[in-house]
């Protein structure tokens, strides 16, 4: 799997991807800091060497440092004061959880967690990640000649991800540009895992499952941008792979809606309104009716909107952007799709087994910031028992 012989010798250029917001002072991306800067009360600081912070993610600053046991670069994710909002702390539970089972090379790999001092009384935590270049919404912006086998080999480790991913009834959620890391050998990892869930076909009601959906509009299926459909399915992780499927062929982004509606019109216009029989699966009557109402639209060809691209690429990026979930074919499925000749190969897309409702059982109560601490403190055994077995 890690020889991608059929890539060659793609290279793009890869920009530092820059911080998500602005990091807490002393600690300026790009500028050096210190390990008693960064790390504050672990016995294991000793054994990093924080080159520099190179921004901040989603709940934490983020540093370049070199693991002085193997020699590796690699990327430390300090997440502050983890235990402040329950909601965050049970996020970042559930990402460092499925990271730990989901061990795929199109997904970014924690190598490990640093042991917290105290097991009831610690507030930070340190995730050592492999360190990638930039990200593919970077690469995109600097690289305005990508080539047809850029992006086809772009997407072809997108979707065997998410053949990995879904295999697993596991659900992304958040797909985008920004949550693909990338090198300039044109390697990607798909990460961000904090909005993901399981799917359990256990008969439970899945209303709750879906109601903190709050995932970037402008890559969001249109069966979650009204509550369209009953039932959700991996569907919506492949129309956001069609999105930035997409962007990759133009350069910039397919759907930029400013609001939900606004969204829905830039959809339509490219795809024409939607047959009768979807609308009749809309269960939001807001949606439905706004979607009634509107005046006709033709499906734009595709040809049209995106000229002198390959016509292949076009018909699979026409699959992945179906308006009904249904007409989506999976990721298995579209690895097969004849855009792939020459490079799709069964034998290097291996699939997950289903992670199993154990490992989710927290989602099913009310849970305190104890609680939290005590699941994440033992993550952070599996996880170093894990990679010491490796």
């Amino acid at each position: 799997l890690e020889r991608e012989g059929e890539a060659g010798s793609l290279r793009v250029v890869v920009p530092r991807a820059p911080a998500r917001t602005n990091p807490p002072p002393r600690m300026d991306p790009g500028k050096k800091t210190s390990e008693s800067e960064f790390f504050t009360e672990y016995g294991e600081l000793n054994r990093y060497q924080v080159s520099e912070v190179i921004g901040k993610g989603s709940y934490g600053v983020v540093a370049a440092a070199i693991d002085t046991q193997t020699g590796e670069r690699v990327a430390i994710k300090k997440i502050n004061d983890v235990f402040d909002h329950v909601s965050d702390a049970t996020r970042i539970l559930r990402e460092i959880k499925l990271l730990r089972l989901l061990r795929h090379p199109d997904i970014v790999q924690i190598k490990h967690i640093m042991l917290p001092p105290s097991r009831r009384e610690f507030r930070d935590i340190y995730v050592v990640f492999e360190l990638m270049e930039s990200d593919l919404h970077q690469v995109i912006k600097a690289n305005d000649d990508l080539t047809p086998e850029h992006h086809q080999f772009f997407l072809y480790q997108l979707l065997r991800g998410m053949k990995y991913i879904h295999a697993a009834s596991v659900f992304h959620r958040d797909l985008k540009p920004k949550n693909i890391l990338a090198n300039a050998d044109c390697k990607l990892k798909i990460c961000d895992f904090g909005l993901a869930r399981v799917s359990f076909n256990d008969g439970a009601p899945s209303a709750i499952f879906w109601t903190d959906y709050v995932a970037t509009r402008w890559y969001r299926a249109p069966e979650l941008c009204g509550s369209f459909f009953s039932k959700y399915t991996p569907a919506i992780d492949i129309w956001s792979v069609g999105c930035i499927f997409a962007e990759m062929l133009i350069g910039k982004p397919l759907f930029p809606g400013k609001n939900v509606v606004h969204q829905l019109d830039l959809m339509t216009d490219v795809l024409g309104t939607p047959s009768a029989e979807s609308l009749a699966k809309i269960r939001n009557e807001k949606a439905r009716r706004y979607l009634s109402n509107m005046r006709k639209k033709p499906k734009v060809p595709l040809t049209k909107k995106f000229p002198g691209i390959d016509p292949m690429a076009l018909h699979l990026l026409e699959r992945l952007l179906a308006f009904d979930p249904k007409d989506r074919p999976t990721a298995d499925e579209a690895l097969t799709d004849p855009y792939f000749t020459g490079l799709a190969n069964s034998e290097r897309e291996p699939i997950a087994q289903p992670i199993s409702k154990l490992e989710f059982e927290f989602e099913k109560r009310k849970l305190g910031k104890d609680d939290v601490r005590e699941l994440i403190y033992r993550e952070v055994l599996l996880l170093s028992y894990f990679v010491e077995i490796q």
